[in-house]
């Protein structure tokens, strides 16, 4: 039998994940990097806080601070981290299917990337 959460659960699971992403004295980030983890590609500043209160087992992103001038490449994995930059979680990032999708993930040095919508759910 799968284990069943109630939406109370869900909900403080959920917030328990992106209350992390505020850990530290300022904005956590949403940094899209290359295959390898360690190539940065783009980072996002989050607002303080990153996330509202979970409904549903969902939270939805504050407002997304672009990066006007990325560094550039194809990226593939999307962390989550917080202002002293551990990681929170990470995520597939492509054009279609990925847990973050992108115009177009092959991003030009200097591009502006940005992201209009971000949740994270617990099932």
């Amino acid at each position: 039998m799968a284990v069943t959460l109630t939406t109370a659960a869900r909900n403080a699971a959920c917030n328990a994940i992106v209350d992390l992403v505020d850990a530290g004295a300022g904005a956590g980030t949403l940094v899209f990097y290359a295959a390898d983890t360690t190539t940065e590609v783009a980072t996002l500043t989050f607002s303080d806080p990153a996330f509202g209160n979970a409904s549903t087992g969902v939270a939805t992103a504050s407002a997304i601070t672009s990066d006007t001038s990325a560094t550039g490449g194809t990226t593939t994995v999307a962390k989550l981290l917080d202002s002293g930059a551990t990681e929170v979680l990470r995520c597939s990032v492509g054009t279609s299917g990925a847990d973050i999708n992108l115009s177009n993930n092959v991003i030009v040095a200097g591009e502006t990337v940005a992201i209009t919508a971000l949740t994270v759910t617990v099932p």
